[in-house]
């Protein structure tokens, strides 16, 4: 697709069924060769392989200060869990049993703050703060990193602050690591944000700012007061290639865990996953993760709420982040509140084109009808943006023509492994999960 002009996209059919808030799937027509994919990003294994380093450096402090990750011995990891009997209850209206099997990754209960976000966001603050303590000479790379879980540290850390704009769940992940660590902490959050997640971002002592207006706005506003003060450092989930790299290491990290559960991936087994997408950071990273780890045997699929389906629009248009949904009459409100975003990220768009293999958007009552359906057949609950990936494997069975694009048979799909990525939900309070479920039908 060529960039188009404002006007133009005025009559084009697919963009008029975004703007009657229809579902839809949609794939470039093109497809390019991993190398040339891998290219475009301007990073390297190498790259994702010092961010594990970095973590690693870190896993003793943070097994230290937050007990739940004792377990792990400091690893902020999440589990990879079979989910068949949602599979047959989700096939059953089409009146085929859809081949392969379905996994769910529970990013959604990572440990500390029980998203996604708890990859990218904690690992920018641990990278930035390594930063400023080995300036200082407070911290060497072959030191114990316990040491920072002093008042020493602390009153050391006090003297900077950290910023972000978030709809919520980055700007949880970021204040409870920020404030762990001794830093002044600023979160500017969207109208979209849940009530829960600021009361528990002030209770931890975190300057939370709130805006009546969306994500874009708490950005860029987060960003101008950033900038006013010299000792703040400004995270920004629309260009920031070290969250980028925090969440890439998952890719690596699944090779492993399907390695450990004899999942085999080639070929002859194709490995299909499917992101939700809000700005585009973290399901960017994790997808340039699986491809740094899986090569062209890993398809990976963003998943967009209908009221806000920014990176699709994006990418199809050639515009990035020179279009927003708005510009196009789409109101950008969603009960995916982690996916309420209007204008996607033009780095990631930029970077990662080539490597995204399809985009499809997905109705607010579905989000609440599969968060239903999940906890009645899998005893699972997810927050609204968690569930979007669900419905992926029903649209790759029913999309011959990207199958045909990508050469791949019945018989290779029969013995494929489909896993939806789970982003949120394991901290979402007990009467708010409630209120999702009663919303299903």
């Amino acid at each position: 697709m060529t960039t188009l002009n404002l006007q133009s996209l005025q009559h084009d059919p697919l963009i008029q069924s975004l703007q009657r808030y229809q579902e839809i799937f949609w794939f470039k027509p093109e497809r390019y060769s991993i190398d040339v994919g891998l290219a475009q990003v301007g990073l390297t294994l190498q790259d994702v392989e010092d961010a594990e380093a970095r973590l690693s450096r870190f896993a003793p402090y943070l097994a230290q200060v937050f007990p739940e990750t004792r377990r792990t011995f400091g690893k902020i990891e999440s589990e990879l869990v079979h989910i068949p009997t949602m599979q047959k209850t989700l096939s059953e209206p089409l009146q085929r049993e859809q081949s392969g099997a379905w996994y769910l990754k529970k990013d959604s209960h990572l440990p500390i703050s029980g998203s996604i976000k708890a990859r990218g966001g904690i690992y920018e603050v641990l990278a930035h703060a390594e930063k400023l303590a080995l300036q200082a000479g407070i911290l060497k790379l072959d030191d114990d990193y316990r040491q920072l879980d002093s008042d020493k540290a602390r009153e050391f850390f006090q003297d900077y602050q950290i910023a972000v704009g978030s709809t919520g769940n980055l700007g949880l992940s970021i204040g409870i690591m920020s404030a762990q660590l001794g830093f002044r902490v600023s979160v500017h959050m969207s109208a979209d944000a849940r009530q829960w997640k600021k009361d528990k971002l002030r209770a931890l002592g975190v300057n939370v700012v709130e805006y009546a207006s969306d994500y874009g706005v708490a950005v860029e506003e987060g960003r101008k007061v950033a900038e006013q003060d010299p000792n703040c450092f400004f995270i920004d989930d629309e260009n920031s290639t070290t969250l980028f790299l925090g969440y890439a290491v998952a890719g690596l990290r699944l090779k492993q865990q399907l390695i450990e559960q004899q999942v085999q991936v080639d070929a002859d087994h194709p490995l299909f996953v499917y992101l939700p997408c809000g700005v585009g950071g973290g399901p960017g990273g994790v997808t340039f993760g699986l491809k740094l780890a899986f090569g062209e045997h890993v398809h990976c699929i963003f998943a967009e709420p209908t009221h806000s389906p920014c990176m699709l629009l994006g990418i199809y248009t050639g515009l990035h982040d020179q279009i927003a949904v708005n510009d196009i009459g789409i109101d950008n409100k969603t009960v995916a509140d982690g996916l309420a975003v209007g204008r996607p990220s033009g780095f990631v768009g930029r970077a990662m084109e080539k490597l995204i293999d399809a985009y499809y958007s997905i109705d607010d009552q579905r989000l609440f009808n599969l968060i239903a359906l999940l906890n009645q057949t899998e005893n699972i609950q997810l927050e609204p943006s968690a569930v979007a990936g669900m419905m992926g494997p029903i649209h790759i069975h029913n999309q011959p023509e990207y199958l045909e694009l990508h050469q791949i048979s019945m018989r290779q799909l029969a013995q494929a492994t489909h896993i939806v990525w789970a982003t949120g939900g394991g901290m979402v309070p007990q009467d708010e999960m409630q209120k999702y479920l009663s919303l299903g039908i």
